[in-house]
């Protein structure tokens, strides 16, 4: 297993993105409690996260998320999955 950062870039549409988020918010706390997601949140204004997952591989990290609710509702416009080797500190379960 390694660890992947994942990139969301969500849709200019704030409350299309807020209608769905305490659905997509729950999802990823599943995916926290089953070990999955290691963190996640928001970058700058909003219309990016962050979120890191230990997968196989970047294909693995991206299938995994596959069920959250912001992809079946379509406001993540892009995902990028890239291996994040740690060199310095320590990550709770990776």
């Amino acid at each position: 297993m390694a660890v992947f950062a994942v990139q969301y870039t969500y849709i200019d549409d704030a409350q299309r993105l807020a209608t769905f988020r305490p659905e997509h918010r729950e999802h990823l706390a599943e995916l926290l409690r089953e070990g999955t997601l290691l963190l996640s949140g928001p970058l700058d204004d909003g219309s990016e996260a962050l979120l890191i997952v230990v997968a196989d591989s970047a294909e693995d990290a991206l299938a995994k998320l596959d069920g959250d609710p912001f992809k079946r509702e379509r406001v993540i416009i892009d995902r990028v999955a890239r291996e994040w080797k740690i060199v310095i500190g320590e990550l709770p379960g990776a």
